[in-house]
């Protein structure tokens, strides 16, 4: 029939149709495939160039773009100067003026000393800070080697002299019981907090300063699309790839920090930084490569490491070292069998020493 006939047309012409198309999505995926692999070979070469651009193998190359870099750079801060031309024009007249206060003699010079004792005071806790975060995970444990003993040299004195009002100088250098005393039992827990929270809180600041390394270099590879030379990041981005297919604590864990972090914000990076956590520099890259602001990224981490965390560890420290609790650590000592009065005698001798130095202002000595 003619009806019959007409729907056999239209199915051989549909079908005519669908070859075509067919053999078109094929090739669209095999140009997609093809475009992806020579992405990967040319981002594979350019890693490779970038890898042998040093002084030692190719020195007027790697001399001539460290110019052009050097140029394109000053430029740019150049211009950026230019637009904020008001507050430049402020800071130097503030140098200009604290340069004039600090050479002219006059009474004023006392406050100018004072001054100068608290910036060096607080740049040089600072500094360990960085020292302390800045190595992605491999810096130096400025904390254990440098904030803890003094926190504990402080407590240590406070309670032994009944108050923190130690003379400057020698204070912080040495410290030495202030002449008339304190009240027996006077010390709390609050008054040593407050004598070492100034150092506590450059150190926490430092080390939040130190985690934006991990957070820059994370945003600068994401807005150039270049993949940077850093195990982290690529240990990173292997990890966005195989999340699904997670299984052990580590990497489970690593992909909580990252997603607190990006779904929470700035309240999940001030959780991040508010506890210990080794794996705080994940949360830096992650806060990098998803484009989160500076000031939320940097303001969390500020508050996170330099008020909650450093008031936590400074809290554990000065327990620690308080009088009761080294009595009966020294006690505990010499209540071990067969060697704990051997071990307790240079521990109590050392104690002994330390608290003789501590009323005698003119020791040489260095305090506890």
């Amino acid at each position: 029939c003619l009806t019959c006939q007409i729907l056999i047309d239209m199915a051989a012409n549909g079908a005519s149709c669908e070859q075509p198309q067919k053999r078109a999505g094929v090739k669209d995926k095999q140009n997609g495939k093809s475009t992806d692999s020579s992405l990967r070979e040319r981002r594979q070469k350019d890693k490779e160039d970038r890898l042998s651009l040093v002084v030692w193998r190719r020195p007027v190359t790697t001399l001539h773009y460290f110019l052009l870099e050097t140029l394109i750079k000053l430029k740019e801060w150049t211009f950026k100067l230019w637009q904020r031309r008001g507050t430049v024009f402020l800071v130097l007249v503030l140098c200009s003026l604290f340069s004039i206060a600090y050479s002219t003699e006059g009474a004023h010079q006392q406050y100018v000393e004072y001054l100068e004792k608290k910036f060096l005071w607080c740049a040089y806790w600072v500094g360990l800070g960085i020292l302390s975060s800045v190595g992605l995970g491999t810096g130096l444990h400025t904390f254990l080697l440098y904030l803890g003993p003094h926190i504990a040299s402080v407590t240590l004195a406070a309670y032994e002299c009944s108050s923190t009002d130690f003379p400057e100088p020698p204070y912080p250098d040495q410290l030495v019981c202030p002449q008339g005393g304190g009240v027996e039992g006077s010390i709390s827990l609050f008054s040593i907090m407050s004598k070492v929270r100034l150092e506590a809180c450059m150190w926490g600041a430092g080390t939040a300063i130190g985690e934006l390394p991990p957070y820059f270099m994370a945003r600068a590879a994401r807005q150039s699309g270049a993949d940077p030379e850093d195990e982290d990041y690529e240990e990173f981005e292997e990890m966005l790839e195989q999340a699904e297919d997670a299984q052990d604590f580590v990497t489970r864990a690593k992909l909580g920090v990252q997603h607190m972090v990006q779904k929470v914000g700035f309240f999940g990076i001030l959780a991040c930084a508010s506890i210990p956590n080794p794996l705080f520099d994940l949360a830096g890259i992650t806060c990098g490569h998803f484009m989160v602001p500076f000031w939320t990224f940097f303001g969390a981490t500020l508050i996170g490491k330099a008020i909650i965390k450093m008031h936590i560890q400074k809290l554990f420290v000065i327990i620690t070292f308080s009088k009761h609790i080294v009595e009966q650590m020294v006690s505990l000592i010499g209540s071990v069998p067969k060697v704990g009065p051997s071990l307790q005698k240079p521990f109590s001798q050392y104690l002994e020493a330390q608290r003789n130095k501590l009323h005698h202002a003119g020791g040489s000595a260095p305090a506890v």
